[in-house]
């Protein structure tokens, strides 16, 4: 112990001896501590201390709006904020960023964490903000920041609406001085009846969607996406949101009473009376002359305007006032203020010219840009917007990972305000939360008429580009977005146009009370910064589909918002007048430029051999063709920009897995080998097919190799097939006879009534109504189902698989025997006639210039017939004898009866519970009923083993 002292503190070793006498009661000292020490012994030592339990008051208000259960709750986190707030609703909390761990999900990024503001946040902290940006003192410019953040979610509400409920009960806690509280709300409509604080599930069938903030007495902001509500529907529904946003006023003072803080003096920055009529008496009499002169364009008027500025600015230095120096551009703006608002509100005259409910003029032109899928520019007095569309699979959709809501968004509007529209210099940057904001208000206002996606699996894209702005770009947007969809040949259901209104009002200064306004329709930029609110209202003839309302005092009225939309409904119609003389129905596109769609059925592995590993083999289609391929189960869907390209992608995918086969189809191949009787030809995905020296040309060809050659890519028409199932193409049937005029056919493509895929010609075609239709397949009839399988109907074999399938295909002595047979009774009823091999091949539907080689036809008809010198009965008999559908096998004959009548063919029965199909071939007489007998030969089987026959004739 002494030398743990001595260690610690050496100058203990110096003690006067009286400090370490026990008789005088001092304890021993020890670790540096010195104390006196009971008399007895001590006691044990005693346990560590254990941390106590730390108390956190909190507050809490619980009310009851709509059928939800809402809490407010303060004292538990964030206490070292100015104010802080828990907001809850069922299951979801509100403290507003999104954090995927509110889901309990980790995010999908390749950090794992969150990082720049996504779109749906900036949108939330814009439906945030609006509200309380008016009820903050005037000449109040201290920094503050509000953070909201999503603390759970059950993913039924969206927290939005809770958010700046949430951010209205911090600010009324806080020291800060602001004019709440606000009460927000969300209100939808299902059949014909309004819902107070809907769920995602009753917001996805419902036809509004109103977010609706509000103090006691007086509107805030108005966000409202329909499906064209008519303008009497709409107000009773802000009729009805009021009282039920007031709700959560009481429930917020009253914490406030409970936990608020003291409410700091900030000092506000104010012009006094003394500089505001100094800069009155030297500026208003210039500015009243500038605003009277509607001569002036925008620039101009801003040149004379801030000349005057300066002028007032010498004045005030030549007098060294400095305090009014200070807030010189203030002063002058307010002066500006004070001029434009008395002469709208004595005269009724705007700045332009124009009258109160007057439109400015007009310029619509759409499909100004051709190249592109649809373009149109739209001008407004001096604001003018750009608009493209562009098309893309139903995969390029954008993927949102967003706590509520869909997944994905198959329609988007982006909106650009470069600098230059305003003339200024200024770099861009990433996400700016006020183009985000028009983008999406325009989008809102479109997404109403367009066509379901079951209708239209398309992805939309729609740029929107200011090229110059005088106010009310977004509702530009809307007008040129609608015309620009439209030149692309989408079905919109209607044409949907936007205005903006604006309002100046008179207030009393006694009681804050406006005692008189003026709604002004179309509102310049001038008329937006020097007014009181910026109504956007957009829609079609119907009615509403989208608005979006802020202001600048601290409330309006909703008497008088009510009033405003008349006013633009007005407005409204004048423009889509304009737009409707340009374009008034959805265009069909020239099909070199249109845009299109096309659908294959396969079978999923069929479909990863097309895609390749790790997706190789599809993205150098892409980068080679330029079309976009996207996969799902069963389904292969290419969209191209134009037919060029879409053949080019369709040529490429026929090559790599091929199509199903179909007589008159065209396809392209490669030559592959040639014989002195033919080429052989690989096409369809590695098929083969034989090209005879028949089928070469319409004049005489001595030999093969003079028209075609090894490695040699063609184009050629299946013409149909052998009793092998070798395919049998022509070169001869794509080309124009001599001294003929053909105008005929497209390389690699089928005809229409027999192709196997789902092809949107263009989207044109779609507009009209005209819905593509899945044509009946070669190998279909209906009511019976086909494969989806890429197998073909048509068995297709290379030359050295014949020889393999001849053994297995009844080729057989016993098939023999059962021939003969059969031949023999026929030849007892039948005049008898000598027939050799030879004389088979010319006088039966098999020809010479059939597939097989010399070697081949003697041996199909020694197995036909016999050799020469075998059984005389059997000679002179013909192929066409009828066996069993039991033992039907290729090129079997048998006797059938028509069992129905289709449009596009025949159900034969073959006798046994069998039935056949029959197709009817180009320009064939359909005049068949049921009963009639047909002698038919088995040409191929289905997917599923259904006999595909052909007519022999008698």
């Amino acid at each position: 112990m002494s030398s743990l002292a001595t260690k610690t503190h050496p100058l203990l070793n110096n003690l006067p001896p009286f400090l370490t006498w026990r008789a005088l009661g001092f304890r021993t000292i020890c670790s540096g501590r010195l104390g006196f020490a009971p008399c007895e012994p001590a006691p044990p030592t005693p346990a560590p201390s254990v941390a106590g339990t730390k108390v956190l008051e909190t507050f809490k208000e619980e009310f009851e709006i709509g059928s939800r259960l809402i809490t407010l709750e303060t004292g538990k986190i964030a206490r070292f904020a100015n104010g802080a707030v828990v907001l809850g609703m069922d299951e979801t909390k509100v403290d507003y960023q999104e954090k995927q761990f509110a889901q309990g999900v980790i995010p999908n990024t390749y950090m794992r964490r969150e990082g720049a503001p996504k779109e749906r946040e900036l949108l939330v902290g814009r439906i945030i903000d609006r509200p309380i940006r008016p009820l903050f003192p005037a000449g109040f410019y201290h920094e503050v920041q509000v953070m909201a953040s999503v603390l759970s979610s059950d993913g039924k509400q969206d927290p939005d609406v809770m958010a700046a409920n949430a951010t209205s009960a911090a600010l009324m806690l806080s020291d800060i001085p602001w004019g709440g509280p606000i009460g927000m709300i969300r209100i939808g409509r299902i059949c014909g009846q309004f819902i107070v604080n809907p769920t995602m599930d009753e917001l996805s069938l419902s036809d509004l969607n109103l977010v609706y903030a509000c103090t006691r007495e007086k509107t805030l902001m108005i966000d409202v996406q329909a499906r064209e509500i008519s303008e009497k529907d709409l107000e009773a529904g802000l009729r009805l949101a009021h009282p039920e946003a007031v709700k959560y006023l009481e429930p917020q003072i009253r914490l406030a009473e409970k936990a608020g803080k003291q409410k700091k003096e900030y000092k506000l920055s104010m012009i006094s009376e003394q500089t505001l009529e100094k800069v009155s008496n030297l500026a208003e009499a210039h500015i009243e002359a500038v605003f009277t002169d509607p001569s002036y364009s925008k620039f101009e008027r801003g040149e004379a305007l801030d000349k005057i500025g300066q002028d007032v600015k010498k004045a005030l230095e030549e007098e060294c006032d400095e305090e009014s120096l200070q807030v010189l551009p203030k002063a002058v703006d307010t002066v500006r203020k004070r001029v434009i608002r008395k002469r709208i509100i004595a005269e009724g005259v705007r700045v332009d010219g124009r009258q109160l409910d007057e439109v400015r003029p007009i310029y619509c032109e759409s499909g100004n840009l051709p190249i592109l899928h649809g373009s149109s520019l739209f001008s407004r007095g001096d604001t003018q917007v750009l608009c493209t569309v562009t098309l893309g699979a139903p995969a390029e959709a954008q993927r949102l990972e967003s706590l509520v809501g869909p997944p994905t968004k198959r329609f988007m509007l982006h909106y650009s305000f470069p600098p230059f529209c305003i003339n200024e210099v200024g770099k861009r940057v990433g996400l700016n939360r006020r183009e985000v904001g028009h983008g999406t208000l325009a989008e809102k206002a479109l997404l109403a008429v367009l066509p379901p996606e079951n209708d239209f699996p398309y992805t939309v894209r729609v740029n929107s580009e200011v090229m110059a702005s005088d106010g009310s770009t977004s509702m530009a947007t809307v007008c040129g977005g609608s015309m620009a969809l439209m030149d692309a040949g989408i079905p919109l259901q209607e044409h949907v146009a936007g205005v903006s209104v604006g309002l100046v009002s008179e207030v009393d200064p006694s009681t804050g009370e406006i005692k008189d306004y003026r709604i002004l329709t179309d509102i310049l930029g001038l008329e937006d910064h020097l007014g009181d609110m910026d109504f956007k209202i957009a829609g079609t003839r119907i009615g509403v589909t989208a608005i979006q309302l802020d202001i600048k005092p601290a409330g309006i009225p909703l008497d008088i918002i009510c009033e405003c939309l008349e006013h633009a409904h007005k407005g409204r119609l004048q423009i889509l007048d304009h737009m409707e003389r340009e374009i008034s129905a959805p265009r069909t596109q020239d099909d070199r430029n249109s845009p299109r769609l096309a659908t294959l059925k396969y079978d999923n592995d069929t479909l990863r051999r097309l895609i390749g590993p790790l997706g190789a083999l599809k993205r150098k289609i892409e980068e080679e063709t330029g079309g976009r391929i996207s996969v799902s189960d069963g389904t292969l869907t290419v969209v191209a920009k134009n037919r060029s390209v879409m053949e080019k992608v369709l040529e490429k995918v026929d090559f790599i897995i091929g199509r199903e086969i179909e007589v008159g189809g065209i396809y392209k191949g490669v030559v592959t080998s040639v014989k002195e009787y033919g080429a052989f030809v690989e096409f369809n995905g590695g098929q083969q097919g034989l090209l005879h020296v028949s089928e070469l040309s319409h004049e005489p060809v001595s030999r093969v190799s003079d028209v075609v050659s090894v490695g040699q890519q063609l184009s050629l028409r299946c013409i149909g097939q052998d009793v092998r199932g070798n395919i049998k193409l022509s070169l001869k049937a794509v080309s124009p006879r001599p001294g003929t005029d053909v105008k005929g056919v497209v390389e690699g493509s089928v005809p229409v009534n027999k192709q196997a895929t789902d092809v949107w010609a263009s989207v044109g075609d779609v507009s009209n109504g005209q819905n593509p239709e899945l044509p009946m397949r070669k190998n279909e009839t209906p009511g019976v189902n086909s494969s989806t399988s890429s197998t073909p109907a048509v068995l297709i074999r290379s030359a050295a698989e014949c020889d393999e399938e001849e053994k297995a295909s009844g080729f057989s002595q016993s098939s023999k025997s059962t021939l003969k047979s059969t031949l023999a009774s026929k030849s007892n009823s039948k005049p008898k006639k000598s027939t050799s091999q030879s004389d088979f091949f010319s006088s039966t539907n098999i020809q010479k210039s059939t597939s097989f080689s010399q070697r081949e036809r003697e041996k199909l008809a020694e197995c036909l017939f016999g050799t020469e010198d075998g059984d005389e009965d059997n000679k002179g008999t013909r192929a066409e004898a009828i066996v069993s559908a039991k033992n039907l096998k290729l090129g079997t004959k048998v006797a059938a009866k028509v069992y129905q009548v289709r449009a596009h063919g025949l159900v034969l029965d073959l006798g046994g519970g069998i039935r056949g199909m029959y197709r009817f071939e180009n320009n064939e007489k359909k005049d068949f009923v049921v009963g009639d007998e047909l002698l038919v030969k088995c040409s191929s089987f289905t997917g599923k083993g259904i006999p595909v026959v052909s007519l022999v004739d008698s």
